[in-house]
């Protein structure tokens, strides 16, 4: 596998390491297992972000290194949560992998030091939930500099956080070397790199969710690279009020709607396909009469829900001419049965694509939400394990996490 690369730097990965340089050493990986937990006692309800990281886990212990893993999960706020402990994190990561995790309650005791010595090669530790400690999002280097003291190398594979500059993805790997990139880690830059990268055409990209705030700068950038760009789910009102149309109650970032108007101008709607209809009601959060009309004809006391029957099946009909597809964001309100059927559309069409040879990328909780719904996730090319980041590289941003690890 080749060293990952972005906006021009190349950095090394865990492949470019031989396994002598694994085979006894303390590696220290930060991943990501913000994972949904529910129940009493809590379980993990949906395993995928464990999953996409046995990969580096089983390639560390293969090699005979010693492997501490990190993360974070939800926002305790700098202090200890009981129901956000990652505990039951360990255990689910235990049965997955047919082996004992031990558990580090406080990373920064030194006993936490002694756990890690008396670590067997092949063996793993994983650290308590790092937010439990103001430390974490502050990027503290005397927080940095203790979780670095439970290592000799630094491996990150956490996709999700190379956008935040927090210790354990920026600071850690700026004092711990070696600092590479993990396996997923790669694999996730390898797909974003075919995006940007002389992408097979047509290049079609669909993006969805509540605002365009955060996706700005990466629209602007895909509609560089791609041929066409789909656009829905609640980000689509606010290219409704640019064009001057009645959007009533629906979601609306009122300081983008000039930027929105000139992105319209500039790319018109060849290149730039808004969502033509919509499925509306007067009180989206509890659905009673839904509704389609057509985007042009909202009424004042309706609010959007969901994109309508008609561009459902021009987006299908987009994504089923394209050779490359990208996709963020939901269509509507996806958690309401009422407004789920156009993100539910979207994902048919993807798979589809995928299955007539198309290469396609899918990021985003809602969106990979959707496939899980359906049975869909092994349909896709590659399913990212991280929205925002994915959005930010797109956007050609340097990552932070990224950017504190070794050049090749």
């Amino acid at each position: 596998m080749p060293s990952v690369a972005s906006s021009g730097t190349h950095r090394r990965s865990l492949r470019d390491l031989a396994a002598g340089d694994l085979a006894g050493r303390r590696a220290l990986v930060r991943v990501d297992f913000n994972v949904p937990l529910g129940g009493d006692p809590p379980q993990v309800r949906d395993p995928a972000r464990i999953r996409a990281a046995l990969p580096t886990i089983e390639h560390l212990r293969a090699a005979g290194a010693r492997v501490v893993l990190m993360s974070h999960l939800g926002r305790p706020k700098g202090r200890p949560d009981p129901a956000l402990s990652l505990r039951p994190v360990g255990r689910e990561l235990e049965a997955l992998i047919g082996a004992d995790v031990g558990f580090v309650d406080d990373p920064l005791a030194a006993a936490a030091v002694d756990e890690v010595a008396r670590l067997q090669p092949g063996g793993i530790l994983l650290l308590e939930n790092l937010r439990f400690w103001p430390g974490e999002t502050d990027a503290d280097p005397a927080f940095a500099a203790a979780l670095a003291r439970l290592g000799d190398l630094f491996v990150q594979d956490a996709f999700g956080t190379l956008h935040r500059a927090h210790a354990s993805t920026s600071a850690v790997p700026a004092v711990l070397r070696p600092a590479v990139a993990g396996l997923l880690l790669a694999a996730e830059f390898e797909a974003f790199a075919r995006l940007r990268e002389e992408p097979a055409r047509p290049y079609v990209a669909i993006l969805g969710g509540a605002k365009i705030s955060g996706k700005l700068e990466t629209l602007r950038a895909i509609l560089e690279h791609a041929d066409r760009v789909l656009v829905g789910g609640g980000m689509a009102s606010t290219f409704y009020l640019a064009r001057g149309w009645e959007v009533g109650g629906s979601l609306v970032e009122h300081e983008l709607v000039q930027v929105a108007a000139e992105l319209l101008d500039a790319h018109g709607a060849e290149r730039l396909e808004i969502a033509m209809d919509a499925v509306v009601a007067h009180d989206v959060r509890h659905p009673a009469s839904p509704r389609v009309v057509a985007a042009a004809a909202m009424a004042p006391d309706t609010s959007v829900g969901d994109i309508g029957p008609r561009s459902r099946a021009a987006f299908a009909r987009r994504i089923d001419e394209a050779a490359t597809v990208f996709w963020n964001g939901p269509m509507g309100i996806f958690e309401s049965p009422a407004f789920a059927e156009g993100t539910l559309a979207v994902a048919r069409a993807v798979a589809r694509a995928t299955e007539r040879g198309a290469y396609t990328v899918v990021g985003g909780g809602d969106s990979v939400a959707a496939l899980a719904q359906m049975g869909l996730q092994g349909s896709v090319s590659h399913v990212s394990t991280g929205g925002g980041a994915g959005l930010e590289l797109l956007a050609g941003r340097v990552l932070p996490g990224l950017a504190a690890l070794e050049s090749a």
